[in-house]
């Protein structure tokens, strides 16, 4: 029965990594896409891929740390940064380090980060403050 139960996690992690690069496939294509289309100054997505950087190299260091028993990047400071809008990297970091990613408690809170920092997104679109940074940025 151990066996089935493995074989049940490899089947979900397979389509869970669609889902990882799915996820991460849209993000870049909404930010790259809201600042083709003016929706949104430059600044937008790379301040994105700056957090995501962040946050990707935070999960990597976490990853290496724990294979070195050496101290870890607390969790906290993980959904930290992928709150604040480093999740694109710190999705892509789970599946490039194999990091994180099955741990059911860990993603839960991080699925729940990604979908707060999205709906705040939507948010400041909506209520225009995009738009307005748009028309304020130089880098518009």
């Amino acid at each position: 029965m151990p066996q089935l139960g493995r074989l049940e996690q490899w089947n979900d992690a397979r389509g869970y990594g669609f889902v990882r690069r799915l996820a991460t496939a849209a993000a870049v294509a909404v930010l790259a896409g809201g600042w083709l289309l003016g929706a949104w100054p430059g600044v937008v997505p790379l301040f994105y891929a700056a957090l995501a950087l962040v946050s990707f190299l935070a999960y990597r260091h976490d990853k290496l740390a724990a294979e070195r028993g050496r101290r870890r990047t607390p969790e906290r400071t993980l959904h930290a940064l992928d709150l604040a809008g480093g999740w694109p990297g710190g999705l892509l970091a789970q599946q490039v380090f194999r990091h994180k990613s099955s741990k059911r408690s860990f993603q839960v809170v991080f699925w729940t980060t990604v979908l707060m920092n999205c709906a705040a997104f939507a948010w400041l679109l909506r209520e225009g403050v995009l738009a307005h940074l748009a028309q304020a940025s130089p880098w518009a």
